[in-house]
């Protein structure tokens, strides 16, 4: 069986957990958290680089930060995991969803300003597959009516955003804050894990405080404050080392991993484009403005009658593939809070989208030829 996704070890990883062991300090915030921190600082732009246990805890922390309160309303896709709209739900935040692209999953742009209020207080760009929205419209959307946007960068190490000035930004730089993933299923993995990005000082000093569970420790390690205590809300947002000594034998190994990840998705492209036209199946599309980072190759079928018969032909040859998320619209949790009209791109996505084995060993030939022999 050819599996979904295998987890990539580097080889350094046991090395780097063993010396944070035997370093004594293992419960956060030491060696490695500080080289990981450090290393999206310098390599991607961002002001200050928070890790935290899970993409959903830096997404909370966004929440926390930007100080959602019951009534507010947050715009994001409907097609997106259940963590990007919880961290607002948690709040009493109203979600209020968008509608895809036609041509990707990421939020439509062009669809926001009609669902802005007075009660608007953020957008939510989800990075789907690691490919950018077009940050340019929301970016300028916030500025003119005074929103935050929070980039759940979650698929999105290393990829990039061309605005109209001719600039190249990280994902998850551009907006007010941003949050990555390190799950397993990732390009750069530490089993669980995430990051807060900070690009507005202003959220810099606040932010450590709810990261080290609403008080001042940070402050008082650096010699800043002579005693620490509580003095915000905040939570156990802070990953130990262990996880840390992981993550940073990933990141030692991001080019290479990343060229392995974007030969293999490569190698789908140019071996199923003919193969797709002829059968009217669409292969993922990369905007002008937008960079590949290889997270993730994908199909979008005609209906989903044919999804099905394809996912149970890839099963049967022993290729799991699989679909994606449900339309949080139409979820069982929300779909009778949400007041918007009908989301009709995001169900097709929901409905005929296929996500192909794509992980560092991986030798996608095996794959690419038994979809050649599908009959459909």
């Amino acid at each position: 069986m050819i599996p979904f996704n295998k987890p990539y070890s580097t080889g350094n990883e046991i090395k780097y957990i063993e010396e944070a062991v035997a370093s004594g300090k293992i419960s956060g915030n030491g060696v490695f958290t500080k080289k990981c921190q450090l290393f999206f600082e310098s390599n991607y732009g961002i002001k200050k680089a928070l890790l935290t246990t899970s993409c959903t805890d830096a997404l909370e922390m966004a929440a926390i930060l930007t100080n959602i309160q019951e009534g507010d309303e947050v715009i994001m896709p409907s097609y997106t995991f259940v963590s990007t709209s919880n961290a607002f739900v948690l709040r009493g935040a109203k979600i209020v969803f968008a509608d895809s692209r036609k041509d990707h999953p990421n939020i439509d742009e062009t669809k926001i300003e009609s669902l802005i209020t007075s009660r608007t207080k953020a957008i939510v760009p989800v990075h789907y597959a690691g490919v950018a929205c077009e940050m340019d419209t929301i970016m300028e959307l916030a500025k003119k009516y005074n929103l935050f946007v929070i980039e759940d960068a979650a698929q999105a190490i290393d990829s990039y955003y061309t605005g109209k000035d001719g600039v190249k930004r990280a994902l998850g730089s551009i907006g007010h804050l941003g949050a990555f993933s390190f799950h397993e299923t990732k390009n750069i993995i530490s089993g669980e894990g995430g990051l807060l990005a900070i690009n507005d000082e202003s959220f810099i000093h606040r932010a450590e405080i709810i990261w080290e569970k609403g008080t001042n420790r940070a402050s008082f390690f650096r010699g800043e404050v002579d005693k620490y205590g509580w003095v915000d809300i905040g939570s156990s947002f802070l990953p130990s080392e262990i996880i840390a000594a992981f993550l940073w034998a990933q990141l030692e190994k991001l080019e290479d991993i990343q060229k392995v990840r974007k030969d293999h998705w490569l190698e789908y492209e140019n071996k199923l484009a003919g193969w797709a036209e002829k059968n009217n199946l669409l292969l993922p599309v990369i905007p002008d403005y937008a960079t590949n980072n290889g997270h993730m190759f994908y199909l979008i079928c005609y209906s989903l009658e044919q999804r099905t018969k394809l996912l149970e032909y890839l099963k049967k040859n022993e290729i799991l593939a699989v679909f994606h998320y449900i339309s949080l619209h139409k979820s069982p949790f929300y779909s009778t809070k949400h007041e918007g009209g009908d989301l009709p791109e995001t169900d097709k996505f929901t409905d005929t989208l296929v996500r192909l084995p794509l992980f560092y060993e991986l030798n996608p030939q095996k794959v690419i030829d038994t979809l050649l022999r599908f009959e459909f």
